[in-house]
């Protein structure tokens, strides 16, 4: 299990679209298109990062990264409009011989009208935010990162449980819809079921979605399919989660020897990411729906500073020592109770 997904295929998009980036972003970021022509739809991103010219309208070109969203700020519109009429011309009409994908200005800043008529000349599109220009690099970054990241498709079920993000996987039906219907009655929530597309973000975040064509169904079998969301209401739902814990459904076999304490926590790899990893065995009448929600409220104990395996194994070193500085006690340690004394207490 703990190379299951070592060898999935792993999904990134090359580039996207002016157009399509401009449609998705222009609510989200206050976007206004200034220059007159439509956006030309072979225009495109393909680099998640931006950069802010201003040594490129300077003149200097070596390192011109022009195949980036290009931001304009304060101080490239400083610098612009200092310039005499000619000096800008010669500025802008070097900088738009490139093959700029688009070019954003900032702070709500009047473009200068040499900029929108070289822009126009080389049909590229010059957006208008009201952002500050750092706060809005951070959201466009975060666009691009989502929109460039790598992804896989992995088969199993995807539940929000106590916000925790609980990956259940496992052989073709074992139960892990069964599992995720069972906690959704319980009041946690669905995010996938049977394809789970999980997306890397930053270097060790793990998100996880459904696809369009699945979103919010579930296949039960005997039953067919089922629509999470009209049925149990939009409490039942997410639309996306950090994935933070697997769950690796399997049948009990007598002959495998299976995790006791807790102590070493096994961890599985998705993408390059280290994943907390929860081999479950499972037969008739065993509650795994009560057991996923406790391996969800460990997760969070441990994530707050607390570790039930590590608290026993502390305290077994401790009964140890006591033991060894008491050897020749007649007092039998391992049968010590928790409480000496039970005052009245007759229930």
């Amino acid at each position: 299990m703990a190379d299951r997904f070592k060898n999935l295929k792993q999904i990134k998009k090359n580039s996207i679209t002016v157009d399509f980036f401009f449609d998705e972003t222009k609510e989200r970021f206050k976007l206004k298109k200034i220059t007159p022509s439509p956006i030309d739809i072979d225009l495109l991103i393909k680099e998640k990062d931006t950069h802010r010219p201003g040594l490129a309208l300077a003149g200097y070109v070596d390192l011109f990264s022009y195949s980036r969203v290009q931001i304009f700020g304060n101080t490239e519109m400083k610098y612009l409009n200092q310039l005499s009429v000619k000096a800008r011309c010669d500025a802008l009409k070097k900088y738009f011989s490139f093959n700029v994908p688009c070019v954003i200005v900032t702070n709500n800043n009047k473009p200068p009208a040499e900029l929108i008529k070289y822009a126009a000349k080389s049909n590229i599109p010059v957006f208008k935010t009201a952002h500050q220009t750092t706060r809005f690099i951070s959201l466009i970054h975060d666009f691009l990162d989502d929109q460039f990241s790598s992804q896989v498709l992995i088969h199993g079920s995807f539940v929000d449980v106590y916000g925790v993000g609980l990956l259940f996987c496992g052989e073709s039906g074992i139960g892990k819809s069964e599992v995720a219907l069972d906690l959704i009655e319980r009041g946690h929530r669905l995010v996938a079921d049977d394809v789970v597309f999980v997306m890397k973000k930053a270097e060790n975040i793990l998100i996880g979605s459904s696809s369009k064509v699945s979103q919010h169904l579930m296949e039960i079998r005997g039953m067919g399919i089922i629509d999470i969301r009209r049925i149990f209401g939009v409490r039942s739902i997410r639309y996306q989660k950090r994935v933070e814990v697997v769950v690796e459904l399997e049948k009990w076999s007598g002959h495998k020897n299976y995790e006791r304490t807790g102590i070493n926590t096994k961890h599985t790899d998705i993408m390059g990411v280290e994943t907390e990893l929860i081999n479950l065995p499972i037969f008739p009448g065993k509650n795994i729906t009560v057991i996923a929600e406790v391996i969800a409220l460990n997760y969070l104990c441990k994530h707050y500073g607390y570790d039930a395996a590590k608290e026993f194994q502390q305290r077994l070193n401790q009964l140890i020592k006591k033991k060894t500085e008491n050897a020749d006690s007649d007092k039998n340690l391992n049968f010590e109770r928790s409480i000496e004394w039970f005052e009245h207490d007759f229930e």
